[in-house]
This record gives structure tokens, C-alpha cells and sequence, in this order.
């Protein structure tokens, strides 16, 4: 009798869908969705957890001129690693060969070339966001002088509260 039972085919049950006055947020999550996300959320927080508590079980040592960072397991190994940068003599930068020399000069343009180039594309995007603001609707004023806080040689613009419907 229980084969009978079996062999009848049953109806197959689906997840339901995102109810159509909640379009606007989105696909609705299911359940396997779910699994996927918090298997690899405790998967990060696990990872996480490991790293504390490897960092909670090695000392720091820190050593100021050269901005080096050290980890020790215990510490006498901490002591063991100050004494051996205490014991080194300083770098001369007479030692370091012309090329390199040369070359850390040129890394340190291009650096500051990319940085000016930075701050100029930063300047043209907020004109440009500025003006695209400027030319949607709203009621807007431009401020005086005695009415800035922090005063700047760009205009200062001021738009009216209106209510979102």
C-alpha cells in the first residue's frame, strides 16, 4: 500500500514571490539566497575572530627612526629584535648608488605630478556636480558675503527646504 502512495506524483512547492507592492525593493531573498549569504558572513566573522586572537598573542614592537613594524611571539624575542635594530648603524644615503637615487627622484615627481593631477580632477568634478545641481529644479539663491560661515572664492549657493511628497 505504502508503494501506491509513492508512486503518485505530488505537488511540487515553490517559494513564493516578491508581493507586487514591494517591487521597488528589490528581488525577494529566498531561502537559499539566505543560506549562501550567512554561511559566508560567519565564514568572514570566523576569520576575523582568528586574526584577533592571533594578534592578541604577539607583542609589538615598534621602532620609531625607521618606521619598520616588528612582531615577536614572546618577549624575549621582542627584546631580542630591539637590541638588533639598536645595534645596526644608520643607512648612508652615500652608500645608495646614483641610479636608484635617480630613480627614487623620479617616483617621487611622478607621485606628486599624480597627486596635483588628483586634487584638479577632484576640482572639475565638484564644478561639474555644482552645475548639474544648478540646473535642476528647485528655488536656489546665491549667498552674499556677510552671509558665508567660511568664506571661499567659489560661490556659495543655497537652496530652499522643500517637502518631498
Amino acid at each position: 500500500m505504502s508503494s501506491f502512495k509513492n508512486a503518485i506524483p505530488r505537488r511540487a512547492h515553490k517559494e513564493r514571490a516578491q508581493p507586487s507592492s514591494r517591487k521597488k525593493f528589490g528581488l525577494l531573498e529566498k531561502h537559499k539566497d539566505y543560506v549562501v549569504r550567512a554561511k559566508a558572513f560567519h565564514k568572514k566573522e570566523e576569520a576575523i575572530r582568528k586574526v584577533e586572537k592571533l594578534t592578541a598573542s604577539l607583542h609589538f614592537v615598534d621602532h620609531q627612526q625607521s618606521g619598520h613594524i616588528y612582531f615577536a611571539e614572546d618577549r624575549q624575542e621582542a627584546k631580542e629584535i630591539k637590541s638588533q635594530i639598536k645595534g645596526r648603524k644608520n643607512f648612508e644615503s652615500s652608500d645608495v648608488p646614483d641610479e636608484i637615487k635617480r630613480r627614487t627622484a623620479a617616483s617621487y615627481r611622478e607621485l606628486e605630478e599624480r597627486k596635483n593631477r588628483l586634487s584638479q580632477l577632484e576640482r572639475i568634478y565638484n564644478d561639474m556636480v555644482m552645475q548639474k545641481e544648478l540646473q535642476k529644479k528647485g528655488r536656489k539663491r546665491k549667498l552674499r558675503e556677510d552671509e558665508v560661515v567660511c568664506p571661499t572664492s567659489r560661490p556659495v549657493y543655497k537652496w530652499r527646504s522643500e517637502r518631498k511628497r
